[in-house]
């Protein structure tokens, strides 16, 4: 394996989860994080600013399990395709690419954004939100509203198309509430039901 440190030792090495395929992170590696990595299929980086190697998760229980390794082909930078435990960003954000410009992708990952606010809110609570509501009531409220919306699933689905997209649509949020508070990733979902297509 040739790869191409920088002048500090370094190469950057881009996150990916390995399930939703969404950038995670980036962060910056050296010979040593590389091999740990390898070796023990964590992800192991190297700080910049404390100067010292780190394992992704050792404090926060947040661990990147590695499921590929690639460097690219001028072998200067890394791609590590991993499962995220919990969030990636240590702002509590499942990636740390959060701060949008403009994003055109329309119905793309609609899911996977749909998290994101539910993540948010219980991160950083609003005052009034529905959400948090949930939230602060619990577990026991939670799931009385996932088995109301799952019956008004059915129900819809008896009268007409409309009215089935929008009870769907509120079980798929109450679900994203349910996951959430049981600190579930939808990469955890998605890796479930990639082993059910094989």
């Amino acid at each position: 394996m040739d790869i191409k440190y920088d002048e500090k030792g370094l190469v950057p090495a881009i996150v990916q989860d390995e399930a939703t395929g969404k950038v995670l992170m980036l962060a910056y590696m050296n010979e040593e994080s590389v091999r740990l990595t390898i070796e023990k299929k964590l992800a192991h980086y190297y700080s910049r600013s404390r100067k010292e190697l780190w394992l992704k998760g050792e404090s926060s229980g947040h661990y990147q399990h590695v499921k590929s390794f690639f460097y690219d082909c001028d072998s200067d930078s890394i791609l590590i395709k991993v499962n995220q435990i919990g969030v990636a960003c240590h702002t509590g954000s499942y990636s740390c690419f959060f701060n949008e410009v403009f994003d055109e992708s329309s119905e793309d990952g609609i899911l996977d954004k749909l998290y994101q606010v539910v993540l948010d809110r219980k991160i950083h609570p609003k005052e009034g939100s529905y959400t948090n509501y949930l939230f602060e009531n619990g577990i026991d409220k939670i799931l009385k509203k996932v088995g109301e919306e799952s019956s008004e699933v059915i129900i819809g689905a008896k009268n007409s198309k409309k009215e089935l997209i929008y009870e769907t649509s509120d079980l798929l949020y109450h679900i994203m509430v349910l996951l959430v508070n049981e600190n579930i990733t939808l990469s955890d979902v998605y890796e479930e039901l990639a082993k059910r297509m094989k």
